[in-house]
């Protein structure tokens, strides 16, 4: 893997000191002004949520406006709601939660192209005798609902399927898969870590659904499990009685304040201008990139507004993202490649995207803070190191 000085010696280092473009909010978002505001007064409320004096009292009121805010953002009951350390947490709690109520018997469906935090579980589950079905999506990045019907047995306990994936955007036809579970009295967990504070949950029809502070611009190490009445979940954490006593352990008021007030400011953001605001700009980033040629998106609709997937013939990604981190634009690739990794990412590859494709795909996420100008300026940074990576491709080709 060429390192960053060998790249600079090639004339791809940044031409001058210019101001960063932040295009990877999927991987975790700024903090929002107001998150911050709000975890710093959260660090001066000193008592414990549990005792019964007044600093207590405080604490746990401010812990209730907070459960308030993500339960609306959730679009669930403020005692649906079981607060945790994040989206991992609360996808763990989701599926060992449901299993262990059942002594680990019992039949998961889940698809391919899940989170890490899924599909770990999913085996780990399965070394304990819980039964499990991996389903592949179509080439277009979805899973088809029928294939999810077909997975699905008299002894299916449970169903796990994303809002919309992390690496593609593809966003996949929860409600459809919805009315496959609820018919067959299945419940159905969505991971909704890479949609919330983007696209309205108020909607999606799941016993549970699972979401992470830190990608819609709230504080790190936070995060929430709703969890539907009637739904049985043993807790993992034991302890105390906190959380409905699903999750033992002194609450993160802090966090769950940040969290509240991110999520405060998505849902007056989430509008339809807001929509369409975010699928000009990508499109109008598509359209620019396209200008470099042998450019291929990994994904059709419906697809999230924030997420661009695409791969550049001829080139490797993680080459072109350290090249464009040198000039201060930050980016993804769609494959683990950096720290000497040379494994592709599965959600690629389960889309049946050749090895060498993937390692050619880079993930551009945007977010509320980036500008008409700062798509150009990616654009351009981002064709003039593909024209030249191509050049310097083809030079060393032509010396063997």
């Amino acid at each position: 893997m060429p390192t960053l000085s060998s790249l600079a010696s090639k004339g791809l280092a940044p031409e001058g000191a210019t101001a960063a473009v932040y295009l990877d909010y999927a991987a975790t978002a700024p903090l929002h002004p107001a998150a911050r505001r709000a975890v710093n007064a959260g660090q001066l409320l000193v008592g414990n949520p549990s005792s019964g004096h007044g600093a207590g009292r405080a604490a746990a009121e401010a812990l209730d406006r907070a459960r308030r805010s993500i339960a609306l953002l959730l679009g669930v009951m403020p005692s649906e709601v079981v607060l945790t350390s994040g989206g991992s947490e609360a996808n763990t709690m989701a599926l060992w939660g449901t299993f262990a109520a059942r002594r680990f018997s019992g039949h998961l469906v889940t698809t391919s192209i899940e989170h890490s935090a899924i599909l770990e579980n999913a085996r780990a589950l399965a070394q304990l005798g819980v039964e499990v079905t991996i389903v592949d999506p179509n080439p277009s990045g979805h899973v088809d609902a029928a294939a999810i019907a077909r997975a699905m047995r008299p002894d299916t306990l449970l169903v796990s399927v994303m809002h919309a994936n992390n690496e593609t955007g593809a966003i996949q036809p929860i409600n459809q898969i919805a009315a496959v579970t609820s018919g067959a009295g299945v419940a159905l967990h969505v991971d909704a870590v890479h949609t919330a504070g983007k696209l309205s949950l108020a909607t999606v029809r799941a016993s549970l659904m699972s979401v992470s502070a830190h990608k819609f611009g709230g504080p790190r190490g936070v995060g929430a499990l709703a969890v539907r009445h009637g739904h049985r979940l043993l807790p993992l954490v034991r302890g105390g009685s906190q959380e409905n006593g699903r999750r033992a352990g002194t609450e993160n008021v802090p966090g769950a304040m940040g969290m509240a007030a991110a999520a405060d400011v998505c849902l007056a953001r989430m509008s339809m201008s807001y929509r369409l605001r975010m699928r000009e700009l990508r499109e109008r980033l598509l359209l620019g990139l396209a200008g470099a040629g042998g450019v291929r998106s990994n994904v059709t609709e419906p697809v999230l507004a924030e997420t661009v997937s695409v791969r550049f013939d001829g080139v490797r990604a993680d080459t072109l993202a350290d090249v464009l981190d040198m000039q201060g634009i930050y980016v993804s690739t769609g494959s683990a490649c950096h720290a000497g990794h040379d494994s592709v990412s599965h959600v690629l590859t389960a889309q049946g995207i050749d090895d060498d494709a993937a390692r050619s795909t880079v993930r551009f996420s945007l977010g509320p803070d980036v500008s008409e100008t700062d798509v150009d300026r990616v654009v351009s940074a981002t064709t003039r190191a593909v024209e030249r990576l191509r050049r310097i491709a083809g030079g060393k080709r032509g010396l063997r």
